[in-house]
């Protein structure tokens, strides 16, 4: 396992927010974390709508050992609440996922939603402003046309860098449940948002319709067994994407087969223990996350206690599945009843897709390296690391004599879930959201 060691932390507090760890402002709560293609970029979307984009610094000379921090590059308010009146519903402005476009130009290009609409967003540098306007003055007011004598050439002159996000595009109306995913298509012309009965294709450049490509939503809603969770297209293939359910099934879909996808192509499931059925095995087994590895061979899914690695061409049974917290099984009752059980963490594949990382509790998040099987338990807070200290691994004890420097089961704090993370495309840099907090810990520099 690589060792990772810590790099930055990052604070999100709006001016006036208190400055207490443990009082932390509603809006201020970190929804998601995304890095885009190359890297040089990370942002997150929080409760409030916001969207704050880090940049990472170029190394510097002095300093060539040193890799490059990120540093905010730009803020913009995202999504506002709104209020649906027909059916009297409060909309909220919290940022449910962000996906980059690859860049094709100076600009930046990433898609945000809330739980009904989907924006591009076009973030762009100016650091030259126009003078010498003939029908303006230099304050922006109109001249009286009767004054201008002569004809003046406009002129760039520098100025100090502005950093500006404007929404290029607004794709609404078109989900009547909440939006959970959004997956570009590695055609870059299109794209996916998906709700709890329904997933639509969008054109980048068509915001007025979209193309419903599955629905499951029965004719009778008393019938409803199951929702969709989270879908995400192949990362090769324009025409494949996959998506999840609440009863821990995957579909893989293929749109050359038929306009609307309601036959799926390839149908994972893995067979419960019956040794293992609880009041609770359905809420468990309810899969939050779905992830193509790089490579398209596999997906990874994520439910309440595990996590699995499927290969696309065996569809009854995963290859591989972690365990990241099985100490909370005795635990799902108090689990249940403080509704913790239904908390849905994210889970990334590494840059070579040979280790994966998800969230538990107490901020802890798991490492797991697909080829030596080994595992590790890191802590994103403040208190138990210096900047540039290595992460110490954490062990956590259940019942029995506890050591020095394990954890009980019973002191773990649920109210501290590390839900959203992300990894560089080719590097072992990560960013770790625990609440209010952005973590980004790199590799082990020599």
């Amino acid at each position: 396992m690589k060792c990772f060691s810590r790099y930055l932390p990052y604070i999100f507090r709006p001016p006036g927010a208190v400055l207490s760890s443990s009082c932390h402002a509603e809006a201020d709560i970190i929804s998601t974390v995304e890095f885009n293609h190359t890297g040089e970029l990370l942002a997150t979307g929080d409760k409030g709508g916001r969207v704050v984009i880090f940049q990472r610094e170029q190394e510097s000379k002095n300093q060539p050992h040193r890799r490059g921090e990120y540093n905010v590059y730009s803020t913009f308010q995202s999504h506002e609440p709104e209020f649906d009146y027909l059916k009297s519903l409060e909309i909220e402005e919290k940022i449910n996922k962000i996906r980059w476009l690859p860049q094709q130009n100076a600009a930046y290009f990433l898609l945000s939603t809330n739980d009904k609409t989907v924006k591009l967003w076009k973030v762009s540098e100016r650091d030259k402003r126009p003078e010498g306007y003939n029908l303006k003055d230099e304050d922006g007011r109109l001249r009286d046309p009767s004054m201008i004598t002569m004809l003046r050439v406009p002129v760039l002159r520098p100025m100090d860098l502005m950093v500006e996000a404007t929404p290029r595009r607004v794709f609404a109306n078109a989900h009547t449940y909440h939006i959970n995913s959004i997956s570009v298509n590695s055609d870059y012309e299109t794209y996916m948002s998906a709700d709890d009965l329904r997933i639509n294709l969008w054109n980048f450049e068509i915001t007025n319709q979209s193309f419903n490509i599955v629905d499951i939503k029965p004719a009778n809603m008393e019938e409803l067994t199951e929702v969709i969770t989270a879908a995400e297209f192949h990362p090769h293939h324009c025409n494949t994407f996959v998506y999840s359910s609440s009863k821990g099934t995957i579909r893989l879909c293929d749109m050359r087969t038929s306009a609307l996808c309601d036959r799926h192509a390839k149908f994972f499931e893995e067979p419960e223990d019956p040794s293992n059925r609880s009041f609770f095995s359905e809420i468990i087994s309810s899969i939050s996350d779905v992830k193509f590895s790089h490579s398209g061979r596999y997906i990874m899914t994520r439910d309440y206690l595990t996590v699995k690695v499927w290969d696309l061409n065996m569809e009854n049974r995963p290859i591989e599945t972690y365990q990241v917290h099985d100490y909370l099984r005795s635990k799902l009752c108090s689990l249940y009843e403080n509704d913790c059980i239904f908390d849905k963490f994210e889970c990334v594949w590494n840059g070579s897709d040979s280790v994966i990382m998800t969230g538990s509790y107490n901020n802890f998040f798991r490492m797991f390296d697909r080829n030596t099987k080994r595992d590790v338990t890191l802590e994103a807070s403040r208190e138990n690391s210096k900047p540039r200290a290595i992460l110490k691994p954490r062990k956590v004890c259940v019942g029995g004599k506890r050591r020095k420097d394990e954890i009980s089961v019973d002191s773990l704090d649920f109210s501290k879930k590390i839900l959203h993370t992300a990894w560089h495309p080719s590097e072992n840099i990560i960013a770790v959201a625990a609440t209010n907090n952005l973590y980004i810990f790199q590799d082990k520099v020599n």
